[in-house]
C-alpha cells in the first residue's frame, strides 16, 4: 500500500538558507545529503510525495540528480524561487507532475506554496510552505516547511490526526 507524504522549502543547493533559517548544518552538501536520507527514510518507492516549493538552487543536472535519488512518485506545486524555471524544466529534471496552481487534496486539503486567505468559515485546511520557522495562527493552516519537522517529509495520516487533535483542543 502507497502513502502519501508533504514537505516543502528544502532550498538544495542554497548556502545562505543555512543562516537566513539557523539551519543545523555545517555546510550545503551536509544539508542537502542529510534531507536525503531523512526523505528517503521515511518515503518508499511506490509513495506519492506533493513537494509544496522552493526546492532547489541547483543547475539542472545537479537539481535532476537529487530528484532521482529521492523516493516515490514526486508531484511539484512550485514555489516563489521556482516559478522563474517553469514547468517544464521541473518536469525535466525529473518530478512526475508540476502544478503552476495550488491543489485540492481529498476536498479538504488547500495545498500551495504561500499560505492562502482562509477565513474561519472555509472547510479547508491550508497545508503551505514559504514561511519557513514562523507559524500562522488558526486551525486552518498547516506549515510543511522542512524546519518545523526535523527536515522530514510528513504523511498524510500524521498531518490528519495533527489537525483533528487541534480541532478538538
Amino acid at each position: 500500500m502507497s502513502n502519501i507524504f508533504f514537505t516543502s522549502d528544502q532550498h538544495f543547493g542554497h548556502k545562505l538558507i543555512i543562516d537566513f533559517e539557523s539551519r543545523p548544518f555545517g555546510s550545503v552538501e551536509e544539508m542537502d545529503r542529510v534531507m536525503i536520507e531523512k526523505w528517503n527514510s521515511v518515503v518508499g518507492t511506490e509513495d506519492t510525495v506533493f513537494h509544496l516549493g522552493d526546492f532547489s538552487f541547483l543547475n539542472l543536472e545537479k537539481t535532476r540528480e537529487i530528484v532521482s535519488a529521492l523516493n516515490g512518485y514526486k508531484i511539484l506545486i512550485l514555489g516563489n524561487h521556482d516559478r522563474s524555471r517553469g514547468r517544464n524544466w521541473w518536469l525535466e529534471a525529473g518530478f512526475n507532475e508540476v502544478s503552476e496552481y495550488p491543489v485540492i487534496y481529498k476536498d479538504f486539503f488547500f495545498l500551495s506554496h504561500e499560505p492562502m486567505y482562509m477565513n474561519k468559515h472555509m472547510p479547508y485546511v491550508n497545508v503551505h510552505g514559504h514561511i519557513h520557522s514562523q507559524k500562522y495562527e488558526g486551525k486552518n493552516y498547516f506549515n510543511i516547511c522542512v524546519e518545523h519537522w526535523d527536515y522530514t517529509p510528513l504523511s498524510f495520516a500524521q498531518i490528519r490526526d495533527y489537525v483533528v487533535v487541534n480541532e478538538e483542543g
